[in-house]
């Protein structure tokens, strides 16, 4: 994420016409416009040598090592450590070019307590880790290779090249017959069906019903999932080389309490929009999570969770890593009481209220793309055009999330997608400043073709980028998913959750 700290946001300072999106590139012309090509440079991953084609020669997580530099038998709070990682293949040759993804973290079971830490590729197979020391008593480095390079640049070409690896279904209905249909963003052939949102200008295609019309289209779901690698590419993306644990020669790390992890947040403003995120954001502790942003809160009781939502309206509008907070939510304070709208629950629309409290909690999901069971379309609505209709004001309260279904699709989809959202975000606070806004990262949690850590951390840089400099609140869930000691998992556990939500309601009760 260093690579956002200088970086300057190419979209607009403000739009009030949320429906008036660039030209950017499309899947089929590649045309790329000018507003985003800093926005791909983000992106930039070292790339392996075209002449690498043999598994052999990819990066192996058994013959990789790291080790401490400037090793000592005690550290204080507030120290960092510098591990430096050796990456090898699988003949155990030192690996000249970089691109790997790892991931690191120091982490104490006893304790409860993780940081993450950030990783430097110099590109000839060595990389430099740095992390944090925030709290006393032992501490251990944690390191996993969950990508070799080899597979990353599949991941990369997969993703511009075959979108189609993920499909789904329209189903169309009409004066007693049915049929279904392949659909996605952009399909191929003349025989298609197109839609077009009115508001957003977001955009849906699918075959063209042999008997009915296309306006027929009333229900969608999940198709299913294509193959689209070659068996070197599967071999490269298995499981006996994705996600595994590196071996080092780095001891428990024994922390003295010097200042107290204290003095880290000791400076600390209040949680407010717009704040700058710091690598790392946060750490456990205990279980609980301390932001490095500003004076996070916890809210252990009903009561206390309640007393913060009282006379909010409260819109969240995402994918399920979403619904999770609302899910929580409702189990947590007894007066919340959902209202059974007889829909499909996962896609919602849903809603729970607490009259005698003034506070409303929707959640639906996000426009299409999405891996559902089958829903009405008429329920998906486009994120930009219900932000649209929403007045805002000092009682509203908008939650985003956009990432989870757009990692198969081409970055200048997501990018496209994610101008429009931007724009609808800008209007609404343009009209209701008052309005508070909540936009939840990316987590971790996939390691497949069409849906990968890597992928997904793609998206969450775009995604700090163009909402960059806005009066709106970036909640990292990427961090709060990658030092917990649970398993990676795309709907992390109720710990995670819960510290999330607390996190959240920190931004809207600061005090």
């Amino acid at each position: 994420m260093d690579s956002l700290k200088n970086y300057k946001s190419p979209f607009p300072k403000m739009q009030t016409r949320p429906t008036d999106t660039p030209q950017a590139m499309s899947v089929s012309n590649k045309t790329v416009d000018p507003n985003f090509k800093r926005l791909l440079r983000l992106l930039d991953w070292p790339e392996p040598p075209s002449t690498v084609g043999h598994f052999n020669f990819s990066t192996s997580p058994r013959n990789c090592d790291y080790h401490l530099l400037n090793a000592r038998d005690t550290y204080r709070i507030g120290e960092t450590l510098e591990v430096v990682i050796t990456a090898r293949d699988h003949n155990g040759r030192l690996k000249e070019y970089g691109g790997d993804f790892f991931r690191i973290k120091l982490h104490s079971l006893a304790l409860k307590a993780g940081v993450t830490g950030q990783i430097k590729d110099f590109g000839n197979g060595r990389y430099l880790a740095t992390l944090l020391l925030p709290w006393p008593g032992k501490a251990e480095v944690h390191i996993r290779l969950i990508h070799s390079s080899e597979a990353v640049d599949v991941l990369k070409k997969k993703r511009e090249s075959h979108p189609e690896k993920v499909y789904f279904h329209g189903y169309f209905q009409f004066n007693g017959s049915s049929e279904v249909m392949e659909c996605n963003i952009e399909m191929p052939g003349k025989h298609v069906c197109k839609y077009r949102d009115p508001v957003s200008g977001n955009t849906w295609q699918c075959v063209r019903p042999r008997e009915l019309p296309c306006d027929s289209l009333i229900y969608h779901s999940m198709g299913g999932y294509r193959r689209v690698t070659n068996n070197l590419e599967d071999s490269l993306m298995s499981g006996s080389v994705t996600d595994k644990i590196i071996t080092g020669k780095v001891p428990p790390i024994n922390v003295m309490s010097g200042n107290s992890s204290l003095g880290l947040t000791s400076n600390l403003s209040v949680c407010r929009p717009g704040q700058e995120s710091p690598q790392p954001s946060d750490f456990y502790y205990g279980d609980s999570w301390t932001s490095f942003i500003c004076l996070s809160r916890h809210f252990p009781q009903p009561s206390d969770a309640l007393a913060c939502l009282k006379g909010k309206d409260i819109h969240m509008i995402g994918d399920s890593t979403l619904r999770q907070w609302f899910q929580y939510l409702e189990r947590f304070i007894p007066s919340l009481k959902r209202i059974d709208l007889h829909l499909n629950y996962n896609p919602g629309p849903l809603i729970a209220v607490d009259v005698n409290a003034g506070l409303v909690l929707r959640y639906r999901a996000h426009g299409l793309p999405l891996r559902s069971g089958k829903t009405m379309i008429s329920n998906l609505h486009y994120e930009a055009a219900h932000i649209a209709g929403i007045g805002g004001g000092p009682h509203t309260v908008v939650m985003l999330t956009l990432w989870a279904h757009f990692t198969n699709y081409p970055v200048m989809v997501y990018l496209e997608r994610l101008d429009r959202v931007r724009q609808a975000v800008a209007s609404l606070l343009f009209r209701s400043p008052q309005t508070t806004v909540i936009i939840k990262s990316a987590n971790t949690g996939y390691k497949l073709i069409h849906s990968s850590d890597w992928l997904s951390l793609q998206l969450d840089i775009l995604l700090r980028a163009a909402f960059k400099g806005m009066a709106v609140t970036i909640l990292d869930a990427w961090d709060m998913t990658s030092c917990h000691y649970l398993p990676d998992n795309i709907h992390p556990g109720p710990p995670v959750v819960r510290n999330e939500v607390d996190l959240m309601l920190s931004y809207l009760c600061p005090h």
